[in-house]
């Protein structure tokens, strides 16, 4: 499921965490890694969240420190009882079709 079906009718649960993934941003793009399509689910049952991203190359060397981005800021956004599991694919890979249209207008490419 993509990230804007998420985002029409979110849970309070999943509106968190889009906005605590939406103030990670890409250091070599200037854009939220929500804006960029690289957060491709989200899944919350009880107390846990799976978050199910990419980035945009295997090779980024940025990779490393979006994760630490990502990890602080969920643990500082969401409620203390609620944990987290990211889960990093490489499939389907990103292209810059995933960004929304807002980034690709932000970024000249509309």
């Amino acid at each position: 499921m993509s990230m804007k079906n998420y985002i029409k009718s979110p849970s309070p649960q999943v509106q968190c965490i889009v906005d605590a993934l939406s103030q990670v941003i890409d250091p070599e793009v200037g854009e939220s890694i929500v804006d960029l399509g690289l957060v491709y689910g989200i899944e919350v049952t009880q107390n846990t969240a799976k978050i199910t991203l990419t980035l945009t190359s295997s090779a980024c060397p940025m990779g490393e420190m979006l994760l630490e981005d990502i990890h602080e800021n969920l643990t500082k956004m969401l409620p203390n009882e609620m944990g987290f599991d990211i889960n990093l694919v490489w499939e389907p890979p990103w292209s810059p079709d995933m960004m929304s249209a807002e980034a690709k207008q932000r970024l000249g490419w509309d």
